[in-house]
């Protein structure tokens, strides 16, 4: 009888790890390992970690800290790094961090269960040393899906597990094994980004943007649906390109009608959307389409003019209000989040006004506010104009204040209204909670049901907004309410 090997993975950081955290599962259960998930009970804990900011950095060298300190208590032999970080900084990483006993990149997840054979059995699999991933494809978009095979892309993997791991009927199961039973998952729809925003170090480490192939994404959301998945989060470092390197620009408009018709599925959400990119017909397909979430993630980082340049990007205030009124014009209950960076390099007290002014004006539902630093490889990092830190932190005070009033605002607004609720938890204790259709997963806040009488996870529920608690609603179910959302086709008919 074959050893038992036992495998814990750790993830941390943004829905796009979620799945390669996923995909990493599913290789290695095809490959024999039993996942647990407590990582004291493992032979191995993997360490899935996150290289965007200094915060997520540090949270990620505390996990892996954390994780050696199993070792020789109980079960745990070694403790591994993947991910973005371990990605970024190979053997940079692994000489700063002894207690990891290995820190593997994108090119071996393929091969993760001889990576992970060979450092449980005391050997040494070297550290990669990193490059720049946008050169492993052409700089033509067009060109890109003849060389992607030869590129590794986590989250991409196609539906073609062994038969026994495959579902007794449906669709084939994709390399993929869930690790928690939520009704909501993320479908990883691209990878990378073409976009060279002067703050930003991803493209560097994700690599150039390239597409899902449609089949690909629908036959891994009609599996989710057989694992009991309600609800979809379509995620890349940018949805708004998706199908330019397949030759039509378009192609979200048209697959998302079909990913809402897949059985089962009772809601689609699309995030990380980005505001120069938007297109009228996206628009139309975002607040009309039957089970579609009338969601908009933009990543408007900004919006004095000078401030935005300085990023590489586009836009101001008028015209990203004026985006916000198209969208509202067609779903004035549509719901909207960003993020923003104060004290950029070169940022004015006029231009911090200007983003208040359009903070003020935008009715944004949910708002991340972070203060600038250095990334290394940036071209922001190399600009002369840095804001002292004292500044950028009552700068970060400052506007993280206004963006708490003003999403509590926004909530208040709600109040009267009738929202459906996908139900994520029950406990007799702490009450039932969920998400309406303008809230995402662990970003944009929650709802309260007021009574939990014949409900459980993974029900869609209508109910009306009767208070608030900060960014967060309170909401009576009603009578019958297996009623469809109004943005339903149930509801159209």
């Amino acid at each position: 009888m074959p050893e038992r090997r036992t495998v814990a993975l750790v993830t941390l950081g943004c829905a796009r790890n979620e799945v390669d955290s996923e995909e990493l599962a599913g290789r290695l259960e095809a490959d024999g390992w039993e996942l647990v998930e407590d990582a004291e009970e493992a032979d191995v804990a993997v360490v899935n970690t996150c290289g965007f900011v200094e915060a997520a950095k540090k949270d990620s060298v505390d996990a892996l800290l954390e994780a050696n300190d199993l070792k020789g208590q109980g079960r745990t032999q070694a403790v591994v790094a993947v991910g973005c970080m371990a990605e970024r900084y190979g053997k940079e990483l692994a000489e700063a961090l002894p207690e990891a006993d290995g820190v593997l990149g994108f090119d071996d997840y393929a091969d993760i269960s001889d990576r992970l054979q060979t450092i449980l059995s005391g050997g040494i699999h070297a550290a990669h040393t990193p490059r720049d991933r946008r050169k492993l494809l052409p700089i033509s978009p067009a060109e890109r899906q003849e060389s992607a095979q030869a590129v590794a892309l986590p989250g991409h993997a196609p539906a073609d597990l062994p038969e026994g791991l495959a579902p007794a009927s449906g669709p084939r199961a994709p390399l993929r094994r869930r690790l928690d039973g939520s009704p909501v998952a993320s479908v990883k729809l691209a990878s990378g980004c073409d976009r060279r925003c002067s703050f930003c170090a991803i493209p560097s480490f994700r690599g150039s943007f390239i597409s899902r192939r449609p089949s690909d994404v629908l036959n891994e959301t009609r599996w989710l649906a057989e694992q009991g998945v309600k609800e979809i989060m379509l995620v890349s470092e940018n949805n708004t390109s998706y199908g330019k390197d397949l030759g039509d620009i378009r192609l979200l408009e048209s697959l998302l009608p079909e990913l809402a018709e897949v059985d089962g599925i009772e809601r689609v959400r699309v995030s990380y959307l980005q505001p120069a990119e938007m297109r009228p017909g996206l628009i139309d397909v975002l607040t009309s389409t039957p089970k579609v979430a009338p969601y908009f993630d933009l990543s408007f980082q900004h919006s004095a003019p000078g401030v935005l340049r300085a990023m590489r990007r586009f836009g101001d205030t008028d015209r990203f209000l004026e985006l916000l009124d198209t969208i509202r014009n067609k779903a004035p209950e549509a719901g909207v989040r960003s993020n923003f960076i104060v004290g950029f390099p070169g940022e004015s007290e006029a231009d911090l006004a200007e983003l208040e002014r359009f903070l003020n004006g935008a009715r944004l539902d949910a708002i991340g506010v972070f203060g600038y630093s250095d990334e290394e490889g940036t071209e922001a990092a190399t600009y002369d104009d840095k804001l002292d830190e004292d500044v950028v932190a009552e700068r970060l005070a400052r506007v993280s204040r206004l963006a708490e009033e003003l999403v509590s605002q926004r909530a208040e607004e709600r109040v009267g209204q009738s929202v459906h609720v996908l139900v994520e938890s029950v406990d007799d204790e702490d009450g039932v909670y969920g998400r309406a259709a303008h809230q995402a997963p662990e970003t944009d806040g929650q709802v309260l049901l007021t009574s939990g009488a014949g409900l459980s996870v993974g029900r869609m529920v209508e109910a009306k907004v009767v208070g608030t608690e900060g960014v967060d609603l309170v909401a009576e179910p009603l009578q019958g309410s297996n009623a469809a959302p109004a943005w339903s086709e149930e509801a159209g008919r």
